[in-house]
């Protein structure tokens, strides 16, 4: 179903503030240059949101949502386990890799920034990545039988995303080209312990 115009218009703002947030974080992103990229006066991105603070959280909320679209929704209806988990990590590299290749994760940008800053800015941005992280340790919690424990299944969470932290590194700052693959590797074999454990 076709967006109403001006929730057309909210979505496109908050799309190209989320690509200026990769780039240079959430407090520099200029609102003169997000008004000129969508063709809109400062006063006129008003119309959509009460304040800048107002905008900024709409942004946090926003990327979380795409992150979400991209990486889970088209495995949410497999069953929970291990190839769900394989499935998700490829889409979350595609995430970094494809979806911002050229800016990089704006999640990891609104991470860096706002880990030490109080405020709702950052409480929003927390409740998505704890509800996200809820939902790999079910997914490892799935693996084998009998199940992982949580507490297991939680280290392996964190391994994951070590993972995938480092492969943001590796690749974009240190130009491995075999970024992908080493973390592939990592997974899986973190895979294979789980498996066993569970065993």
């Amino acid at each position: 179903m076709a967006l109403r115009k001006g929730d057309a218009t909210r979505t496109r703002i908050l799309d190209e503030a989320t690509r200026q947030v990769a780039i240079r974080g959430l407090t520099a992103a200029s609102l003169g240059d997000l008004a000129e990229a969508v063709g809109l006066s400062k006063s006129g991105l008003f119309k959509h949101f009460e304040s800048k603070e107002a905008m900024q959280l709409a942004v946090v909320e926003r990327v979380q949502e795409q992150f979400s679209d991209f990486v889970w929704a088209p495995f949410q209806d497999m069953p929970a386990g291990r190839a769900r988990l394989e499935a998700i990590f490829d889409r979350w590299l595609d995430w970094s890799e494809g979806h911002w290749a050229d800016h990089g994760c704006p999640i990891m940008a609104l991470s860096v920034e706002l880990d030490d800053q109080p405020g709702p800015l950052r409480d929003a941005l927390r409740k998505g990545m704890l509800r996200w992280r809820r939902t790999l340790v079910r997914e490892f919690m799935a693996m084998g039988q009998p199940p992982l424990g949580e507490e297991a299944a939680a280290a392996a969470y964190f391994q994951m995303k070590s993972y995938l932290l480092g492969h943001g590194e590796a690749r974009r700052l240190m130009g491995d080209p075999d970024a992908r693959r080493s973390a592939r590797a990592a997974f899986h074999a973190l895979l294979d312990r789980c498996d066993r454990r569970a065993a």
